[in-house]
């Protein structure tokens, strides 16, 4: 530790992405990326960019990416937030609108970077069990709180709480803010956007990383009611004013323009996802069904998953392994290309084989 970090930062934990190895030849499933490239008007739109537009600072309010969110959610502009990527949003309504005396809920088996938020800012989280079956139990949320947070998909799990239990939570929980984390939500559930208008303490937070191809460019969008909104613009104006760069904010206007791509991109990862479970059943894998795009499988008894892991890491084929409670067991596959998935499929029933 240096001795010029201040207190906050000597008792964090960082959280630690999924590596990004640079190989030409790698078989990338580990940090959930669409195997596909963006929609062709996303790269036209980048090529426009002139000079002009870079010397300029960008719009501070993405005023025009709001007013396309909004027409896309059938909400209204001052309903819509924007960041730089979804964790710098989610970062901001940790600090903005989930910093109370009572605890933080959020489930178990979760995105990891939520108690590295509640660390940073200083934030009580209290972990809530998911069922055996990896499930969420809305029940188990009806506790004091100072507001709850789910993954939905969760992840790492994939698995997918239908909206009648969604407005459950916000039911019984009516006293504090529930944010809906749907980083996966286009590859096989149905949006509590659709929610917004009724709940005053709903908040749903997307990306633009997995569905629209665009991790690299970094964007993420909030939706809530307008009191909601005007607490995160309050942090953001406090923090950076210009969260979005002039390229992204014409880059994802372009993507939202073209339905047709979106559509056919999220339904060959579906098909996609619904052949490699097939497959890792076949080789004996219990896979939890997911709504998300990975699959989240353990080999089963007798098969180590960590050992799969690296042996997976030998051929140039990469997934991710958690070494937690309750899930050390299992591996979390990206979804990708069909031939990715079935130079993934060779690989293990090989490796299976020679046990």
């Amino acid at each position: 530790m240096s001795r010029y970090w201040s207190d906050v930062v000597q008792r964090l934990t960082p959280y630690v992405p999924g590596e990004q190895p640079q190989h030409p030849r790698l078989i990338k499933l580990n940090t959930n990326e669409s195997p596909y490239p963006p929609s062709p008007r996303v790269l036209d739109a980048i090529h426009s960019i002139d000079g002009d537009a870079l010397r300029r600072y960008p719009d501070p309010e993405s005023s025009a990416l709001r007013v396309a969110f909004a027409e896309a959610a059938g909400l209204q502009p001052e309903q819509v937030f924007l960041g730089n990527g979804s964790d710098e949003v989610l970062a901001h309504v940790f600090l903005g609108l989930l910093r109370h005396d009572a605890p933080l809920l959020f489930p178990d088996i979760s995105y990891s970077f939520y108690p590295v938020w509640c660390d940073l800012y200083g934030i009580t989280g209290e972990t809530v069990p998911l069922r055996d079956d990896f499930s969420i139990a809305v029940v188990d949320y009806t506790r004091p709180n100072g507001g709850i947070i789910l993954p939905n998909p969760n992840a790492p799990t994939g698995l997918l709480l239908g909206l009648d239990d969604v407005r459950t939570l916000l039911e019984a929980n009516r006293q504090s803010v529930v944010v809906i984390d749907e980083a996966y939500i286009d590859f096989g559930g149905e949006s509590a956007v659709r929610l917004v208008d009724r709940y005053d303490n709903l908040l749903v937070v997307q990306t633009l990383s997995k569905s629209r191809a665009l991790a690299g460019l970094r964007v993420g969008v909030a939706f809530g009611q307008a009191k909601l909104i005007d607490g995160l613009q309050r942090v953001k104006n406090s923090f950076n004013s210009y969260p979005l760069d002039a390229v992204a904010q014409r880059a994802v206007l372009a993507s939202l323009g073209d339905g047709r791509w979106f559509q056919e991109s999220c339904e060959k990862v579906i098909a996609s996802r619904v052949r490699l479970t097939a497959g890792l059943v076949e080789l004996g894998f219990t896979v939890v069904p997911s709504s998300a795009n990975f699959v989240f499988a353990s080999p089963g008894a007798g098969r180590d998953a960590q050992a799969l892991f690296l042996a997976l890491r030998e051929q140039g084929i990469i997934v991710r392994h958690f070494a937690k409670p309750r899930i050390g067991d299992f591996l979390r596959i990206t979804v990708g290309t069909d031939e990715q998935c079935d130079a993934l499929l060779d690989a293990l029933s090989g490796l299976l084989a020679a046990l």
